[in-house]
């Protein structure tokens, strides 16, 4: 039975989502064991995006094959009871043979916060970019207005042997002011790596007056990802919800 996913999970302590032979610190690493204790076959689990060392989920979605048959609900609940505490299965679902996590996505929503003001957020930190100064925040909206719509987005990418197209579309990318935090939100078919943190990056710099709104058009023009920003902080970003049709 193919069984769909959707989990949450504090990414601070983690090398990211993919499983890698130097490290048993990833999230598919902990969910892989998990599985294969609880049904004493291996298994690989499928995840709709590979988020990176630090980048958290709210909802990223999974799906993995059993040989088995198990009821959905206590197969939630036998995961989240030996997952570590930072890492939860919110919903488990059948689905069908056919349904994959990744190839059937259809487009996904992250989110990046930063703090506008001097405070610690305490309860917060972990998911946050203390970042700590006023930023114009007007002068960064025109610059995303650049960003939306379909383009090739080579130089907000940070695999520089990247082989397939970088044409992304991004549908959206939405600004929210609250409490001295400032929350970033993209919806788009798809992400290139480290794709939205090079923009926050570059965004960051619009915000200070380093660059101007209108040079995102030059920055996409280039296709060169010397021409775009630092790298923003991962603690600040985070999967919110993987759509699908």
């Amino acid at each position: 039975m193919n069984y769909k996913l959707v989990l949450q999970y504090d990414g601070t302590r983690y090398d990211g989502w993919q499983k890698q032979g130097n490290t048993s610190q990833t999230i598919q690493g902990k969910l892989e064991n998990v599985l294969s204790r609880l049904t004493g076959e291996k298994v690989e689990v499928h995840g709709a995006g590979r988020t990176d060392a630090g980048v958290h989920a709210r909802g990223q979605t999974a799906n993995v094959r059993l040989s088995g048959i198990y009821d959905p609900e206590e197969l939630k609940g036998l995961m989240n009871r030996y997952l570590p505490e930072d890492i939860e299965v919110q919903e488990a679902a059948i689905v069908p043979e056919r349904f994959h996590s990744r190839l059937n996505a259809v487009g996904k929503i992250y989110s990046y916060r930063l703090t506008l003001d001097g405070r610690k957020h305490v309860f917060e930190r972990r998911f946050l970019y203390l970042y700590g100064k006023p930023l114009d925040i007007r002068a960064m909206r025109r610059a995303a207005e650049y960003l939306t719509g379909t383009h090739d987005f080579k130089s907000f990418c940070a695999n520089r042997r990247m082989k397939k197209s970088t044409v992304r579309t991004v549908r959206e990318i939405a600004f929210r002011e609250e409490d001295g935090i400032l929350t970033v939100s993209f919806t788009g078919d798809g992400f290139l790596y480290h794709m939205i943190r090079i923009i926050m990056g570059t965004l960051l710099e619009v915000g200070e007056g380093k660059r101007s709104s209108a040079s995102m058009q030059e920055i996409l023009d280039a296709c060169d990802r010397q021409a775009a920003g630092p790298l923003a902080p991962a603690e600040g970003l985070t999967l919110e919800e993987v759509l699908y049709h």
